[in-house]
Formats: structure tokens, sequence, C-alpha cells
């Protein structure tokens, strides 16, 4: 029995599968990653971008310091440098650590992400408004939830190098 999108959507965010732009890996050693992607399967990658970053955690306010990549290649990798002491740190006997997708509404996606047993690990507003959430479900997955509003300003992330 096949059913369509109606029949299977269980909650009532704006996200839908085809909202998913990229699987995220964290790395302790991003390079090495990246060689290896790219060495096996052909993936390119953009610059590496970050810097310090303020995030809200469960436990409070913080500046982290935030290095990634995003391949060129789809599907859209994106490999994360390891952050000590945070829930950015590589996924054992994985590899995958999140599945990002784009928001219409980060905060009313959040909320009913929340509702469907999601918890929030990290939130990030720019402007008064809510930029990327990190959710974890009891089922173990982990979404980044990012503003459709940054697809923009994030593409040359993901654009070829001269």
């Amino acid at each position: 029995m096949i059913l369509d999108r109606d029949q299977t959507k269980a909650w009532a965010t704006t996200v839908n599968a085809e909202d998913l732009f990229h699987v995220g890996i964290v790395s302790d050693d991003p390079s090495a990653t990246r060689e290896q992607l790219t060495s096996l399967l052909g993936y390119e990658w953009g610059p590496t971008i970050g810097g310090p970053t303020a995030v809200t955690l469960p436990s409070g306010e913080v500046t982290l310091e935030f290095a990634c990549s995003y391949s060129i290649s789809t599907p859209r990798l994106e490999v994360v440098n390891t952050i000590p002491g945070t829930f950015w740190q590589p996924v054992a006997g994985s590899g995958v650590h999140h599945l990002g997708y784009w928001s219409d509404d980060v905060g009313a996606d959040t909320d009913e992400l929340m509702r469907n047993g999601y918890a929030v690990e990290a939130t990030r507003s720019a402007g008064g408004a809510p930029f990327f959430a990190f959710l974890r479900g009891n089922n173990g997955i982990r979404m980044e939830l990012v503003t459709r509003a940054a697809e923009p300003m994030m593409q040359p992330c993901w654009a070829a190098q001269s």
C-alpha cells in the first residue's frame, strides 16, 4: 500500500522531505574526512566557513567556535569540526550527526517537533528571529532546522572555488 504525503505526515510542520539540503557529519579530523570522501566517492568541497557563534544550549547562552564545509557535490554533505564538551561530537558507529532541513518558520517547526517528542539541543537567533535549531528525537535522529531565508547567503558555501 502506498500512502500519500497527507496520510504519512505525523505533524504539522512546514518541513517536508524535499526540504532536506544536507547530511551533517561531525569529525575530529575534518580534512581527512573530506579527503576520504573525495577519494572514495568523488566529492568536491566548498570553502571552510565558521567562527565564533553565539548559541543557546539547554544550559544557557555560549559562544562556540564553529568550522564546517559543505560539499559542492550532491547529495550535499556538511563536515563539521568537533566541538568538545557539546553535542557536536562524532557519532560512534554511524558518522551521521544530523539531517539539515530548510524551514519557513524555525520557531513554529521547533515547537511542533517538541510536541512530538523532540528535545531542543541548541538554537541560534539572528535579527530577533530563529535562525537555526538542533533537535533530537527519542529515536536518536537529530534534525537541524535552518531558516529558508538563509539559503541565498549560504549558497556560496557549496559553490566551486576558483
